[in-house]
């Protein structure tokens, strides 16, 4: 006989695993092989342009967060809140995923912010700092430099923004 809510939770460790094989560890890993790449085929601050004008790949690190927000704390401090703020995100981003009702938009954004955490967090705990190479720009006019994870967490918060309002908008 099964227990009551065994096949709930059953249901929902499906939708982690699945979130986790399909989406998470996916991103993951092109977050790192780009950075990897980047890494090893240009000098720090190096930069190569792709459309000129518009994007370049150009290698830099950030220590702080989005944006170099919070760059100026002493870097022990710095260290210890990003990293600790990054675990932290990490966990409740996988009690949210797991009590996901089901595979859908919601789970899937989860799992896309779950990877770029995952990436960025992997950078602060190798080299102390996260590394940037994506150089979004018009001319002279820079964007900040940022990478495949920040990509994941920005497609992942506008989905379930999106998802929000659209939400809203058919409730009326």
């Amino acid at each position: 006989m099964a227990l009551p809510g065994a096949s709930k939770r059953a249901a929902n460790l499906r939708v982690v695993i699945t979130v986790l094989l399909l989406v998470t560890l996916p991103v993951l890993m092109l977050d790192q092989a780009s950075k990897h790449f980047v890494e090893s085929h240009l000098k720090l601050y190096q930069s190569v342009s792709v459309i000129p004008h518009w994007l370049a790949i150009t290698y830099t690190r950030n220590p702080g967060a989005a944006f170099s927000l919070f760059v100026n704390l002493p870097g022990w401090l710095r260290a210890s809140f990003l990293f600790s703020l990054s675990a932290v995100a990490i966990a409740a981003l996988l009690i949210l995923l797991a009590y996901s009702p089901g595979l859908n938009t919601t789970s899937i954004s989860l799992g896309l912010i779950l990877a770029g955490a995952a990436g960025n967090l992997i950078d602060r705990a190798t080299y102390g700092e996260v590394v940037d190479f994506i150089d979004a720009h018009y001319f002279a006019h820079h964007y900040p430099i940022f990478n495949m994870a920040d990509c994941a967490i920005t497609a992942g918060v506008a989905m379930i923004l999106a998802g929000s309002l659209l939400a809203r908008h058919s409730d009326r």
